[in-house]
């Protein structure tokens, strides 16, 4: 089982094939451009690098979100895209599962901390036997005390990692009551290698669509549109006034 695993759903733009237990290669950036110009150009170099044809390959893996929401519209577009042209199943891997399983294995309770901005985080919680990955808490957007409170609920050690450390860190130090630690700088961002590997599990388990039906999962409105929502609320009582 071969599958091409994508990720544009923060910081990072990821690429990765994973073929059974082997990771034949990966391409990860995280720099100051916009996926849109790199995703494309990244694949083409993996593919050339490990000599794949695209058409041998089984799905296609791609971080379904939450996230940016022009990354996972990249993301999404890619993918569908893709699997369109070659006739090829979407797997979509919940974005914040994809990096806490950058963690397999850990001894800790695992939590991704994504920077979802106005002091909210995307996370969840995560413990790992072995390779088998259990969800404590299901990938959520809530406030960053929302979730540390969740964590000194359950009194255990915890790891963190994702483009939301270093922004609430400081919150984090101040409010945790459980040791912690942070993961270190070739683990705590999106890979798609985490994407395409998570990916093979669901794919096994038959959780896959067509490139047609799939859709990024974004949890929470754009700011746009809750632009939009407050300004009509605005309006609305300003009439009643």
């Amino acid at each position: 089982m071969k599958l091409l695993g994508l990720d544009s759903s923060g910081l990072v733009a990821s690429v990765a094939v994973v073929s059974d237990g082997d990771l034949l290669g990966e391409y990860t950036v995280n720099y100051k451009k916009t996926h849109s110009q790199t995703l494309l150009p990244m694949l083409h170099e993996v593919a050339g690098m490990i000599e794949l044809d695209l058409a041998t390959i089984d799905g296609i893996a791609i971080a379904g979100g939450p996230g940016s929401f022009t990354g996972l519209r990249i993301g999404s577009a890619t993918a569908k895209g893709l699997g369109l042209a070659l006739d090829k199943p979407v797997v979509s891997v919940p974005t914040v599962d994809a990096l806490a399983y950058n963690l397999v294995g850990h001894r800790d309770m695992v939590c991704p901390l994504m920077d979802a901005r106005r002091n909210q985080t995307y996370t969840g919680l995560y413990r790992f036997d072995g390779n088998e990955m259990g969800v404590v808490r299901e990938q959520c957007a809530v406030g960053i005390d929302e979730i540390v409170e969740d964590i000194n609920a359950h009194g255990e050690a915890v790891v963190f990692l994702g483009d939301g450390v270093p922004v609430f860190r400081a919150y984090l130090e101040e409010h945790l009551n459980v040791p912690h630690s942070f993961a270190p700088a070739h683990l705590n961002k999106q890979r798609a290698g985490a994407v395409a590997a998570l990916g093979l599990r669901y794919m096994a388990e038959g959780r896959v669509e067509t490139a047609d039906a799939h859709k990024p999962e974004y949890l929470r409105l754009s700011q746009a549109e809750r632009e939009r929502n407050e300004q009509q609320k605005a309006a609305a009582e300003g009439e009643k006034s």
